[in-house]
């Protein structure tokens, strides 16, 4: 940015009080000079003038010559002589000067701090190398202090970078799928090497004012057993479980204490207690026992296990949403279930009810034809139930595949081609698919009834299924047919055909939109969609 006219640029000023000489510079110099050369000066300016008075006078009058040519000489010698002596003081007092303070230059210019300027016993220059040496000593000083905040910087940030590799690991230990003791198994073996911690343990907060271990490493048994449960006001784990805070002290006694046994053969350090939070909420507390103070760890340990511990209670609040979501995907799988029974074995017993009164009814009147006729739609009524029942029996005895749905479906399908004939072609286009154990179980069944009605009304030769990802967390399923398709009325009342029915109300749930497209003689085309996100969030509630 370039200065405004009549203003002076701020780094120009600088520069040039740098720059600017001292007051009173000239005479200095002035007395630099005199006090070393105004006497030779002075003299060698007596001998050019006796040398030329005595060549004057050679020149007019010869016949002194002889006596005045040994005084010539004697003044030229003179005169050599002061010439050699100012050199010499010129040389003394300004050219040596100058050569060290060269040669000081170049060693600090090589990163030579200690380099040192000689110091006359007199003169200006005295004064200028006791600067310039003074100069020398505050740069030393100043580099040495760099220097030591550089390298309390490096260690600082090694020590960040430290604590961004443990929260990454512990992060990565927690992100692990399987049951909560698998999880927090994995995360106590990754912190205890991360901090070299001897042994370590996870508490968290009952409704009745206690903390349960869930989780412990490097413990004896007996003091897992003993230590399962423990009132919040009688420790460091409940205070810190109830008011929050890191907590240290300097070994297990107080702990044993309580216990009646020591916790550990050899007593640690220090003990350390740091709750379990999530969203400012305190689930628990998780343990360490240190043979080193916290402190040596670095200024920001604090910090870093404060972040453990919201990274643990994200975990543990995340696992009991996931118990949630699953015991609900079974509730809700137990309603179907009784919704199904109910509208077809209920309604199938209820007939089989009437006909048997029927029948007893012309067994009484002694009817025979008749008895024989209830008889038989008695018979067909069983035989229809007991359809039925296998059906739903087959239907819910299907389990997703510990792997996932895509193989479930994929199993699936090749029993269904081999026992109708059907080609069926499978394919998943999706490379991440995550779905939560109800929408998994609904997308399963809603194409466990697709292929059965194309097994038993479509009288089709090929069929295919798709699942594919349409983005931002939204996914499609199409399932067509090569069938015989139905009329758009039979599509558009449910109650025509109960199996379109239970697609829909299985859709609804995830929740989706199901479309069906069916023409006669044009086959049948079903196409789901739903969104991943609006489904898990609605399951944690």
């Amino acid at each position: 940015m370039s200065a405004s006219p009549g203003q002076t640029d701020p780094s120009q000023s600088r520069l040039a009080t740098w720059i600017s000489p001292a007051d009173g510079w000239r005479r200095k110099s002035y007395r630099l000079f005199l006090n070393r050369l105004t006497l030779p000066l002075i003299l060698l300016a007596a001998v050019f003038a006796a040398i030329g008075a005595a060549s004057f006078t050679v020149m007019n009058h010869p016949q002194h010559a002889d006596k005045l040519y040994p005084a010539l000489a004697l003044l030229l010698l003179t005169g050599m002589a002061l010439i050699w002596l100012i050199v010499a003081r010129v040389r003394h007092n300004l050219v040596e000067p100058l050569a060290h303070l060269r040669s000081w230059s170049a060693r600090m210019s090589d990163g030579n701090l200690s380099a040192r300027l000689p110091v006359p016993p007199r003169g200006e220059f005295r004064e200028l190398a006791i600067d310039i040496n003074r100069l020398s000593d505050e740069l030393k000083s100043l580099t040495i202090d760099m220097d030591a905040r550089v390298r309390a910087q490096t260690v600082r940030l090694a020590r960040k970078t430290q604590s961004l590799d443990i929260l990454y690991d512990v992060a990565s230990s927690l992100s692990q799928h399987g049951d909560l003791d698998k999880l927090l198994e994995s995360f106590l073996d990754t912190f205890i090497e991360l901090v070299d911690a001897r042994a370590a343990t996870v508490r968290v907060l009952t409704d009745d004012g206690q903390t349960r271990l869930v989780a412990s490493r490097g413990l004896a048994a007996d003091v897992v057993e003993k230590d399962r449960m423990m009132d919040t006001g009688l420790c460091q784990c409940g205070w810190a479980a109830t008011a929050g805070g890191i907590r240290i002290q300097h070994g297990t006694q107080s702990c044993a204490k309580l216990l009646g046994l020591p916790m550990l053969k050899h007593d640690c350090q220090e003990f350390v207690v740091v709750p379990v939070i999530y969203q400012e909420r305190i689930l628990g507390v998780y343990n360490l026992f240190l043979d080193r103070p916290i402190s040596a760890m670095g200024e920001d340990i604090h910090d870093l296990l404060s972040s453990v511990g919201k990274h643990l209670g994200l975990a543990l609040e995340k696992a009991r949403l996931d118990s949630q979501a699953r015991q609900i995907a079974i509730m809700e799988e137990r309603n179907i279930i009784g919704n199904e029974l109910h509208d077809s074995l209920a309604q199938a017993l209820v007939g089989m009810r009437l006909q048997v009164k029927m029948l007893g009814e012309s067994l009484h009147t002694k009817d025979l034809r008749t008895s024989q006729h209830e008889v038989q739609n008695l018979r067909t009524s069983v035989e229809e139930a007991h359809d039925s029942l296998r059906e739903l029996l087959a239907n819910y005895r299907l389990k997703i595949d510990e792997r996932g749905l895509v193989p479930a479906v994929a199993g699936m399908v090749e029993r269904f081609s081999e026992e109708t004939g059907i080609n069926v072609f499978f394919h998943n286009e999706c490379r991440d698919f995550s779905l939560t154990p109800l929408q998994e179980s609904q997308i399963f069944h809603i194409i466990k009834e697709a292929l059965s009605n194309i097994g038993k009304h479509s009288n089709a030769r090929n069929a295919r299924i798709l699942l594919h990802g349409e983005g931002k967390g939204g996914y499609s399923l199409l399932i067509e047919d090569d069938g015989e398709g139905m009329s758009p009325v039979s599509a558009a009342r449910p109650g025509e055909h109960i199996g379109l029915s239970v697609m829909r109300e299985r859709a609804e749930r995830l929740p989706g939109e199901l479309t069906i497209e069916s023409e006669p003689g044009e086959g049948t085309r079903i196409v789901l969609t739903f969104p991943v996100t609006p489904a898990r969030a609605a399951e944690t509630k």
